[in-house]
């Protein structure tokens, strides 16, 4: 189980370091064999997945109707645009320049364990985007706080 957020300089190949506190955890779980697609739900973000997890993920998106429209763009996105990912000895990945331009990610980007795999964004999108939904938190709130009779 992967939690918290780490933020990361890209070299200048387009490589990052897997933080050292989930390596032992992911050799352990798949060798440190892992897979990076593109997010099913937030533009400007990719997941990360152990290769075990994502088979498993891959398995029931590749179960979905292809007669569906929507359900063929989401295995284009999520197994179409996925690429293998092997740590080298020092626990770099190289990001596939791709992903990254679509993603937007530059110099520093934040990775964040999200339980089963790992989300990867450009700092500065995510950061904006964590004021956009505190923004959006705050005028529910206020929203629901109005309907109370004090």
């Amino acid at each position: 189980m992967f939690f918290g957020e780490t933020a990361i300089n890209l070299d200048a190949k387009g490589r990052m370091a897997i933080p050292t506190r989930y390596r032992e955890d992911l050799d352990a779980a798949c060798d440190g064999k892992l897979v990076l697609t593109y997010s099913a739900f937030d533009a400007g973000c990719l997941w990360i997945y152990p290769e075990p997890e994502w088979e498993r993920v891959r398995e029931q998106v590749m179960g979905l109707s292809t007669f569906n429209p929507s359900h063929r763009s989401l295995q284009r996105r999520l197994v179409g645009s996925a690429t293998m990912l092997e740590p080298d000895s020092n626990g770099r990945v190289l990001l596939p320049l791709t992903l990254r331009q679509v993603a937007g990610l530059e110099k520093r980007v934040v990775m964040m364990g999200m339980g089963q795999r790992f989300e990867l964004w450009n700092e500065t999108v995510l950061n904006q985007r964590r004021i956009e939904e505190e923004k959006e938190i705050q005028e529910q709130a206020s929203a629901e706080m109005a309907q109370l009779v004090l």
